[in-house]
């Protein structure tokens, strides 16, 4: 499995909860280095907790299940 692959799966373990208020994050790129860049998309996107969002769940959930990944960027 790549190393993109594994990033993805791990975001599809946050995708749910994500989409339960209406929105979603993309997998924009991942570097050799292990730097991931994701999108929040939809009501993830313009919400005041986006930030929270990032750091605490989707960060922490591909930092958990690949442990290539050094750091997680929005862009």
């Amino acid at each position: 499995m790549s190393l993109k692959e594994k990033v993805e799966a791990a975001l599809n373990t946050v995708r749910p909860h994500l989409q339960a208020d209406g929105g979603n994050v993309e997998l924009i790129d991942v570097s050799d280095d292990g730097i991931v860049k994701v999108k929040l998309v939809g009501a993830c996107g313009s919400c005041p907790m986006a930030a929270m969002t990032l750091q605490y769940g989707v960060t922490k959930a591909i930092k958990d299940a690949v442990a290539e990944v050094k750091e997680v960027q929005s862009v």
